[in-house]
């Protein structure tokens, strides 16, 4: 049966291939520094789409003198604008609102560094659009925003999903499945770790387009798998796994540069975002798991006749679309 639902799953791959370019996870961010009493530095970055800025706008407190920014510029990869905002009163307590994110799926993140208190890190998204800014903020809300952060990047992911969905249709020993998956987390942990404190600086296309090599490789690995023989990485698929895990990490560390991690619970931060990537993958794992005992219960005859073929039309599906996924991170550098 888990063969029938690859079989499915290998179809649907193949139109799911331009998803995947690099990482789903681009929200926006909104930064704000206090420079003085009533006197803050902002900065606001809007997710680039097809060359032109998200359709979202930062509406600061009303109190605020320019509670909305300039006209932003693209640095190539978003679209920034920063200005000074000069408010009557203290913020804490008002409003900020993301116009149009409720027309979005992306996330916006907001970080407020006050110049008497601890840092704090909000989120908005397309469900709650605007939030009140707390009185006393909390390392709870960073760990809150980073997990929820770390749990959808997974779960939207394209090419670290399909890398996780590789490793199902190889591994058939759950526990070893299990271990597997853990053993990438805390690969890319420490890689995620290394990179955020600037002991790593790694190109991000390399790194890109060795993740789409590591997909190949468990691809290669489904199609010359044969029963009764346990190859390495099936063996010991944590080997693999934490070894691959390793660029995984630095795939993540680019997707936090991009939104920033706040430098006094940076900690906090990055064992939030990794705890909710494993949250994510362990979902993903259990819903494939779920789907196949649905697909056993009802359709028995079925999943026998398409055993046969299910497993290396799987793989093929998978190699082909990792591989379109290399050809184009490789002609992107």
């Amino acid at each position: 049966m888990k063969r029938l639902f690859c079989l499915l799953f290998s179809g649907w791959l193949m139109f799911a291939a331009q998803a995947g370019h690099a990482h789903a996870l681009d929200p926006g961010y909104l930064d704000l520094r206090q420079l003085a009493s009533n006197t803050w530095q902002v900065l606001w970055r809007k997710p680039d789409v097809n060359g032109r800025p998200m359709g979202i706008d930062a509406i600061l407190p009303a109190h605020c003198a320019q509670n909305r920014g300039p006209e932003p510029r693209s640095d190539g990869t978003a679209w920034i604008a920063t200005w000074v905002l000069e408010c009557e009163d203290d913020i804490a307590g008002h409003t900020i609102t993301i116009e149009g994110l409720e027309q979005q799926r992306n996330d916006v993140l907001l970080r407020i560094q006050p110049i008497s208190s601890e840092p704090s890190t909000l989120r908005f998204t397309p469900e709650t659009p605007a939030l009140i800014i707390p009185e006393q903020p909390t390392t709870w809300l960073v760990l809150s925003s980073y997990f929820r952060l770390g749990f959808e990047h997974i779960l939207e992911g394209w090419d670290h999903l399909l890398f996780v969905f590789a490793l199902f249709v190889l591994v058939r020993d759950p526990w070893r499945l299990v271990g597997a998956v853990t053993a990438f987390t805390v690969a890319h942990s420490i890689t995620l770790a290394l990179a955020t404190l600037g002991v790593l600086n790694v190109p991000g296309p390399p790194v890109e387009a060795v993740i789409a090599l590591s997909i190949v490789f468990l691809a290669l690995e489904i199609l010359n798998r044969k029963d009764g023989e346990l190859r390495l990485s099936e063996q010991y698929p944590w080997i693999v796994c934490f070894c691959f895990g390793l660029l995984h990490g630095l795939g993540f560390a680019g997707a936090l540069a991009d939104i920033g991690v706040p430098t006094e619970d940076i900690f906090a931060a990055l064992l939030a975002f990794n705890i909710g990537v494993e949250a994510g993958q362990l979902l993903f794992i259990a819903g494939l798991s779920a789907l196949i005992l649905v697909w056993r219960l009802t359709l028995p005859t079925i999943s026998q006749r398409a055993g046969v073929v299910a497993v290396p039309v799987t793989g093929y599906a998978i190699g082909c679309v990792s591989m379109y996924w290399l050809v184009e991170r490789v002609s992107g550098f």
